[in-house]
């Protein structure tokens, strides 16, 4: 038996509880000359990607990282930032993907948190070191404990860590819905984004080509598609409205017929988008995923029964149970809105742990916080995501997080954050700050006091300055009243 046999079976899918180390190096013999990743400056094969993941691991090593030390990665997607992924990996390392956009203060707090041993930013030396003064032979094998560390702003206002307490081996979650072995994908996202990163570096251990595209754009997206006839993609519904809106005469220019699958996730989709998707590529071709990255639960829909339920996300995956409760926990009936809690084998710390958050738990039954219903049938319908979150153009925003920023800033007494309707992003943040003069106040001086704050994404898109007192008489913010008014005073 040879060595990929040992990893993969006849088709090139990974096996359960293969090593991710050794997956890549698996694919390179099996094809070595088959692209691996496609990107605006470079070209890697599958054994390219090996080889230098290899000398990756050196790298790391050389700089003090081994066993089970975590290597946080904030850089823009490149050849680099998979090669340090699969590196961290082969070293025995937990790779930590951060966005490379967040304001020194930001990334001062969750360093904090982490304590990772290795830090690969703009200003690491690893990034200007040669790869090539490395071996790339391959090392010896080590399996991290835990297979990868995310972020997320938290609706505490602080950040926290989700740490996937799960061993680097392949596993079932980690083969993405319908992706096939060998299938080409664009990559739309930024891998400091929990979905993108999720997808796209996994997809590598079953042989598929990976084309980064850079900053999104629409045509450039379905050109990337018909160029390099691409079978499975990830989206979120923001992107899939940009491409549907794009002219009847653009899209006909570009055949995305290749496409047999397209998943997506991290918002919901609006009905018109989800039908005109349908419409292009049929209803057997369209699948939602509703979950989150602790993987607590999810549910799945595929693009007929959607069309016999409209606005479903769908029912409970393969070993997960849903319901909804009440604020005092008790069972509704069908139809009935509450909490969204989800059980699957194991509890919820086979799959996270929070650092620096508390878990929204009833006993084995765990919750991402969302409000929906269940259906006579079992189908899942979400009526907020997140009763505080807002989700924008695919990307979870913490009106908490950015409260406590703008509360930081000297002469503002208090403030609430709320989602207002966007068109294209679905909600952008606005703010009702409370100061003493609001006469003295405007959105740009507010603004320029949070771009050191802040993520540029994570700004405020309008805001509303008031002397009245953001709190009601218990001390509380309503903000379900805060996000009417607004809705009020843009009609």
């Amino acid at each position: 038996m040879t060595f990929p046999d040992l990893l993969l079976d006849s088709s090139g899918a990974a096996k359960l509880g293969a090593p991710l180390a050794l997956l890549l190096g698996a694919q390179a013999q099996r094809a070595p000359t088959r692209d691996a990743l496609t990107l605006p400056d470079a070209q890697l094969t599958r054994l390219d990607l090996d080889r230098r993941s290899n000398q990756r691991a050196r790298q790391l090593e050389r700089a003090g990282a081994g066993h089970d030390d975590i290597v946080l990665i904030a850089i823009p997607n490149s050849a680099a930032y998979y090669e340090f992924v699969y590196g961290a990996w082969k070293l025995g390392a937990t790779p930590m993907h951060v966005s490379h956009k967040l304001t020194p203060r930001e990334f001062a707090e969750i360093v904090a948190l982490a304590e990772p041993k290795l830090v690969i930013d703009a200003t690491s030396p690893l990034l200007d070191r040669q790869r090539d003064s490395r071996s790339d032979a391959p090392l010896p094998l080590r399996i991290a404990t835990r297979w990868k560390i995310s972020t997320s702003g938290g609706s505490t206002g602080r950040p926290k860590l989700i740490v996937d307490p799960n061993p680097a081996l392949w596993s079932i979650e980690k083969q993405a819905h319908r992706r096939h072995p060998d299938a080409t994908i664009i990559n739309p996202g930024p891998l400091y984004h929990s979905a993108p990163f999720g997808q796209m570096i996994p997809a590598l251990c079953e042989g598929a080509h990976v084309v980064e595209m850079g900053k999104f754009d629409a045509e450039r997206y379905i050109a990337l598609v018909a160029r390099h006839r691409a079978t499975w993609a990830y989206l979120v519904p923001t992107m899939m409205a940009r491409i549907a809106n794009l002219p009847p005469e653009t899209r006909a220019r570009y055949d995305i017929s290749s496409l047999d699958t397209v998943v997506h996730m991290a918002a919901i989709c609006p009905p018109p988008v989800k039908r005109a998707w349908i419409a292009m590529l049929g209803a057997d071709a369209i699948w939602e995923i509703y979950g989150g990255t602790e993987r607590i639960g999810s549910t799945i829909i595929g693009g007929a029964d959607w069309l016999d339920r409209p606005g479903s996300v769908g029912r409970p995956r393969e070993g997960i149970e849903a319901r909804v409760l009440d604020e005092h926990g008790s069972e509704l009936p069908p139809d009935a809105v509450g909490e969204i809690y989800f059980r699957r084998a194991g509890g919820p710390e086979s799959t996270f742990r929070y650092i620096g958050a508390d878990v929204r738990q009833r006993g084995d039954w765990a919750s991402f916080g969302d409000l929906g219903w269940l259906d006579q049938d079992g189908y899942l319908f979400i009526a907020d995501r997140r009763t505080d979150m807002i989700v924008s153009g695919g990307v979870n925003l913490y009106p908490a997080e950015i409260e406590a920023q703008i509360d930081a800033i000297p002469g503002i007494a208090d403030s609430v954050v709320v989602g207002a309707p966007h068109a294209d992003l679905g909600a952008v943040p606005h703010a009702f700050v409370q100061v003493r003069e609001a006469s003295k106040w405007s959105e740009m001086r507010l603004l320029n006091a949070l771009r050191e704050r802040l993520a540029p994404y994570k700004l405020p898109r309008g805001a509303t300055f008031i002397e009245e007192s953001i709190r009601d008489d218990s001390g509380k913010i309503r903000r379900v009243a805060w996000r009417d008014r607004l809705i009020a005073q843009s009609s």
